[in-house]
């Protein structure tokens, strides 16, 4: 989606809530873990940050894979890492 920011990986976490790649349910979960930890806004983050120390730090660390089905598509989506310390874990 684009470079190391902040909105990267809640953007893409909702892109795939919103086209039907995860439930509701799990994404009320990740709320009420996230918040458990002051990070209630995380939660969509939480697709696709799954080491706990990138849900406690709020960065991505490595590399995430995330597969789903709409009618029409296969989709597969890729995140990164962008800060310069974890690039090399792609």
């Amino acid at each position: 989606i684009g470079p190391s920011t902040l909105a990267s990986r809640p953007l893409t976490g909702h892109l795939i809530y919103q086209c039907g790649g995860i439930d509701k349910r799990t994404i009320e979960k990740f709320e009420k873990e996230a918040a458990e930890l002051g990070k209630g806004s995380f939660k969509y983050a939480w697709v696709l940050d799954k080491l706990k120390a990138e849900r406690e730090r709020g960065i991505t660390i490595d590399i995430a894979l995330w597969k789903f089905e709409t009618p029409r598509y296969y989709v597969t989506v890729i995140g990164a890492p962008g800060h310069r310390d974890f690039i090399k874990n792609m």
